[in-house]
């Protein structure tokens, strides 16, 4: 996940101010059935966002550019879970990346969209969030990403192809 090889790995079990962040991501996970969820979270003017990756079955890990943190997935927190809108699994979606065609059950597409929009919301302004979904085929998951505030589409990305949904 660092740029560089050399960033620092300090395997801790609270990240701070980005507990609330990581119980928010493994929430979502959980209850979404996502493979990873990520967030950029804005820091201020002049520094760059804080990476917070959650996948399954793995370490949490948070990068603040200059140091990589990583905590258990499982490790408790003591931050407040937030208030996340309700969201539920999904079967794994048909994909065909060239066409840019998604198929799956009705409305699961715009269900998991929104959820993932919700969750940039939860982030704060300037907020990221990514999502990557199973697909029927291993070589091309479906990724959702939306900034936070709604004035963004979200984006959907089949390997290496992106559409915005309308």
């Amino acid at each position: 996940m660092p740029d560089a090889p050399d960033t620092p790995i300090q395997v801790v079990t609270s990240a701070g101010e980005f507990d609330v962040v990581i119980v928010l991501l493994r929430d979502f996970l959980h209850r979404s059935g996502a493979l990873r969820a990520v967030a950029a979270v804005d820091r201020g003017t002049g520094v760059a966002p804080a990476i917070v990756d959650c996948e399954r079955f793995l370490p949490v890990e948070v990068d603040l550019g200059d140091r990589l943190l990583q905590l258990a997935h499982e490790t408790p927190l003591q931050a407040p879970s937030p208030d996340l809108p309700h969201v539920h699994q999904q079967p794994p979606f048909e994909v065909d990346a060239d066409g840019g065609v998604v198929t799956g059950a009705i409305g699961g597409l715009e269900h998991l969209a929104h959820a993932v929009r919700a969750l940039a919301d939860l982030l704060g302004d300037r907020g990221v969030a990514v999502a990557t979904f199973e697909t029927t085929n291993a070589e091309v998951p479906l990724a959702l990403s939306a900034r936070a505030g709604g004035e963004e589409p979200v984006v959907v990305t089949l390997g290496d192809a992106s559409f915005e949904l309308p």
